[in-house]
């Protein structure tokens, strides 16, 4: 089956990028809305009882929500993330730092997204299921853990500019 092409603004760097990727790439912004949201969640909560009085004390509540806020805050960051990846945002950062970090990959003869010990079929499949899948994150919160070849830009990018600057 042909891999989906979708039109962005903004170049492809990765259409599955793993997981410690994104994590990696994410931006003060990604992390500020990831503060935002955990702290959002708990005041919501605060501000309701207050305009709504229960009897019950806030504090198992408030706990409760902060850790709903850090888990909801840091899917929306990764998310915020992906987008920059796929190319959805601007991403001019991430290109360099992807062109800079596979590139030298390339030059020390390692596979560009790494090795995994799974077979192929299983490598394909884990890609088939996590492509994409951010953008179900309120379904079912799933990210890419698995090194695969699958990702939606020619590897030979990184070889010739590698080649041609030597």
């Amino acid at each position: 089956m042909p891999e989906k092409v979708v039109e962005t603004p903004y170049p492809l760097v990765d259409a599955d990028p793993h997981a410690s990727r994104v994590i990696r790439y994410m931006r003060p912004s990604d992390y500020g809305v990831w503060a935002a949201a955990t702290g959002a969640f708990p005041a919501a909560l605060y501000f309701w009882e207050v305009a709504d009085p229960t009897k019950f004390k806030l504090r198992t509540h408030l706990r409760l929500g902060g850790f709903l806020g850090f888990i909801g805050g840091f899917l929306l960051a990764y998310q915020r993330s992906s987008f920059r990846f796929w190319g959805w945002s601007e991403n001019k950062r991430e290109e360099e730092m992807d062109f800079k970090e596979l590139s030298a990959r390339a030059q020390q003869g390692l596979p560009l997204y790494g090795e995994s010990p799974q077979p192929e079929w299983i490598q394909a499949s884990a890609h088939r299921n996590s492509v994409f899948s951010q953008l179900k994150f309120s379904a079912f919160p799933m990210v890419n853990l698995v090194h695969h070849q699958h990702h939606g830009t020619d590897p030979a990018k990184y070889q010739q500019k590698t080649d041609e600057s030597s």
